[in-house]
């Protein structure tokens, strides 16, 4: 099949199911594996050049609802009457079951089934573990600075903390975003910052900016030289690299407990 990924989840599950060898052009900010980087790009995720997409004759577009904005792209996948499934999950089970909706559609239905159940196994040897852990820290995760946006309850970082050994400081909003403030912030007092900037490229990322904002320097994160930056891409987009993320969060958190294990064998290759 020629197929078109239009979101750098959607391209890593691409990949995960080893189909990278099918894609004939992604998204712009598509980065993993690093051999599509050299396939045709057709612009930002939100904002996809639909004319040098349609030229590509793709038989399937893996489109996305996971950033607000992108249903542009599906109306004009829609317009153009190109063969097109869209992804949008929230949660670490929802992947899963896209895992096993693109095997189904590429046609490699029993390997899709193989590499999720292994997923989600994962999953579970992680959460087993954060079951013995008495002591669970608030995270604080910043996905945006201004204004700030964090996730809520129904999104796939409040299990990351979970199966980590920590909790999500904004679980109790029913939401997959939460837009806040820096009073919310500081008077919900975190344990542990984590900022992961949706977008932004690591380096980029300032915590000067945040340690700028009022009462910063009396946050328990703070006082206890807690803050850390981490990969928009182990974190930030709803693909199995969460679980890669996910392990290297527990091993921060709780190096003892989580020590002993290794990432599961079709996210180690």
């Amino acid at each position: 099949m020629r197929l078109i990924s239009i979101c750098p989840s959607n391209t890593e599950l691409v990949a995960y199911l080893g189909l990278t060898d099918q894609l004939v052009g992604v998204d712009d900010f598509s980065d993993w594996p690093l051999a599509v980087k050299d396939l045709p790009q057709l612009g930002p995720d939100l904002s996809i050049n639909m004319d040098a997409l349609e030229a590509l004759q793709p038989d399937l577009v893996l489109a996305s609802l996971s950033v607000p904005g992108m249903e542009k792209n599906i109306e004009g996948l829609q317009a153009r009457n190109i063969p097109h499934i869209v992804f949008n999950a929230n949660s670490l089970e929802e992947i899963a079951q896209d895992l096993h909706s693109l095997g189904k559609a590429c046609g490699v239905e029993d390997h899709a089934k193989k590499i999720s159940e292994e997923y989600l196994q994962y999953i579970e040897r992680l959460r087993s573990v954060a079951q013995t852990i008495p002591i669970k820290p608030t995270l604080y995760w910043e996905w945006w600075p201004n204004p700030i946006f964090t996730p809520g309850k129904i999104n796939w970082l409040t299990e990351i903390s979970a199966i980590a050994g920590g909790q999500n400081l904004f679980q109790d909003v029913e939401l997959a975003s939460v837009q806040t403030d820096w009073a919310d912030v500081v008077r919900r007092n975190p344990d542990y910052i984590m900022m992961a900037w949706v977008g932004v490229a690591f380096e980029r990322i300032q915590p000067a900016i945040l340690l700028k904002r009022p009462h910063a320097q009396v946050l328990q994160a703070v006082k206890m030289k807690q803050l850390h930056v981490m990969e928009e891409w182990l974190y930030c987009r709803p693909s199995p690299r969460l679980i890669e993320g996910a392990l290297k969060l527990a091993q921060i958190l709780h190096p003892k407990e989580y020590g002993h294990l290794k990432l599961p064998s079709f996210l180690d290759s």
